[in-house]
């Protein structure tokens, strides 16, 4: 191979590589905190690294030792990170789940078994009417 033909073959792949290092940076996921669900079982940076793992170990533990209500469940984040809108963690791209699992392109399949809604929450209009 010729020094021509090796220039012609670099040429397109280094362009690539200064484009892509001008643009290096990528955004970050935007995550909406209900308000109210501000604080979490472990601070925002562990749960980001071990969430998979808590809820792994909570499943083993539900399903072999029938354990339920535990500090770490699936019921328990979907409670509280559930949008208001959607009352869903991944109906949309802007719910909690599906906004990082998207950005990581990670496929989400806790809900292929589990339901992705809250229990409807009462307004505190409701609450107060039912006394």
């Amino acid at each position: 191979m010729t020094r021509t033909s090796l220039a012609r073959l670099a040429l397109p792949w280094l362009a690539a590589l200064a484009v892509a290092g001008a643009h290096a940076e990528v955004p970050k996921p935007v995550i909406e905190i209900e308000p109210g669900t501000e604080s979490c079982v472990a601070p925002p940076e562990e749960m980001r690294r071990t969430h998979m793992d808590l809820l792994s170990h909570q499943r083993d533990r539900t399903l072999r030792l029938g354990e339920r209500g535990a500090k770490v469940s699936l019921n328990g984040c979907i409670s509280c990170h559930a949008s208001r809108t959607t009352g869903s963690v991944n109906a949309t791209r802007q719910d909690f789940c599906e906004t990082c699992h998207a950005y990581a392109a990670v496929k989400l399949d806790c809900f292929e078994c589990h339901q992705s809604k809250a229990p409807a929450r009462q307004s505190a209009d409701a609450a107060g009417a039912k006394r």
